[in-house]
């Protein structure tokens, strides 16, 4: 268990992940409102003017249940798969748990993540879906979203340490994933074969639930939070086992 000083060390590095990221940027963190809301736009004017035969209510909201999940993954995996070779400095001259950095940095994006959520929530009450009880998954469904990136960057910033394509590859996986997440289709539209594997992709499933509480006002179904927990459970324990075996070998490689 990590002590006091190393609780403190985690807080300046998440401190330090956010001011650095915005640092040289005029409109600062509003960018954190802005990207969500230019795909939200394009995707609603695309889907509802060019192919018109779209009636699904809501809209904008349906989207945003799909791109602020996503775009937190992709954000919080992508930059802490890079993590342990941009601190490389800082690891080999303070004696502290290697996996503190990815996890940082994962930590770091959710300052993001909380701006994108207030964002959805306030699409969700303007366009006159009322509070219900299921909101109280909330919290629940988004500390499993923070759990499974976790566990993915834990894997992947110990891989890029010995390979540096990793993060290439993590960049091509989040291309492809913004189909294969059902963003802005629904998953009625995925066919039957497929839809037990949909609902294994913790990202997809965190989509499926949050349209389930926020548009339709019904709770996750069972399976699917069985899914969802499993998946982000064996991933964050994946990940710690897969770390600890390569750390040993992060000071010859970096």
């Amino acid at each position: 268990m990590w002590n006091g000083d190393y609780s403190f060390l985690l807080s300046n590095l998440v401190k330090k992940d956010f001011t650095v990221r915005y640092r040289n940027m005029s409109l600062g963190i509003f960018w954190s409102l802005l990207n969500p809301l230019v795909t939200m736009a394009v995707l609603t004017f695309v889907f509802s003017v060019i192919f018109p035969n779209n009636n699904r209510p809501h809209f904008p909201v349906f989207v945003l249940c799909g791109l602020v999940p996503f775009n937190f993954f992709t954000m919080a995996w992508a930059s802490s798969s890079s993590s342990l070779i941009d601190s490389g400095n800082v690891i080999k001259r303070v004696p502290v748990p290697r996996e503190i950095v990815p996890i940082a940095t994962v930590l770091g994006n959710c300052v993001h993540l909380l701006i994108q959520i207030g964002l959805l929530l306030t699409f969700t009450l303007a366009s006159g879906l009322g509070i219900n009880r299921y909101w109280l998954w909330l919290p629940l469904l988004w500390g499993l979203e923070i759990i499974f990136v976790c566990g993915l960057a834990l894997i992947t910033a110990a891989v890029n340490v010995y390979i540096r394509d990793t993060r290439y590859v993590v960049e091509s996986v989040n291309t492809i994933l913004f189909w294969l997440v059902p963003i802005f289709y629904p998953f009625s539209y995925v066919q039957p074969r497929f839809r037990g594997l949909y609902e294994f992709n913790p990202v997809a499933a965190l989509v499926m639930a949050l349209r389930n509480i926020l548009m339709e006002g019904i709770p996750p179904g069972t399976l699917l939070m069985e899914k969802l927990v499993g998946c982000s459970l064996v991933t964050i324990t994946v990940g710690y086992l897969i770390f600890q075996k390569l750390k040993a070998g992060f000071y010859d490689y970096l």
